[in-house]
């Protein structure tokens, strides 16, 4: 089973960091990750050079403009070759490396349509809140 995630974001250098390692620490490497920037000016596009080899080529990404995040969200699906695909925002990050592998078993479960997860809000001081 091939999972897409994909995150859309714009000028998102201060928190799109943890999002890209929580994706590289991911147990489950059947996965493909797509990054549809909306024409970032601030180092996100940088930053997606600096660790896009770390990928192994499962990281694709785009910077363009577009017409907001819905418009971006739906670029993504459209370039997504994934059995499933799921959304991870430019500051949200997985909280451990077993997160696919869960999804992967939830799907091949019999008549598993959707999931979800449990949120943590995090502030800038990186509390809980």
């Amino acid at each position: 089973m091939k999972i897409t995630v994909i995150t859309v974001c714009r000028n998102s250098a201060a928190t799109l960091q943890d999002t890209l390692e929580s994706v590289l620490a991911q147990s489950w490497t059947g996965y493909e990750y797509l990054v549809v920037d909306g024409g970032s000016t601030d180092g996100t596009l940088e930053m997606l050079q600096d660790v896009e080899g770390r990928f192994h080529g499962r990281l694709k990404w785009i910077s363009e403009p577009d017409n907001g995040i819905y418009d971006a969200m739906n670029k993504g699906v459209r370039m997504s070759s994934g059995d499933v695909v799921g959304f991870l925002n430019a500051d949200d990050y997985y909280q451990d490396n077993g997160v696919l592998e869960t999804i992967a078993g939830a799907f091949a479960q019999h008549g598993t349509d959707a999931v979800h997860g449990n949120l943590h809000y995090i502030n800038a001081a990186r509390k809980v809140v």
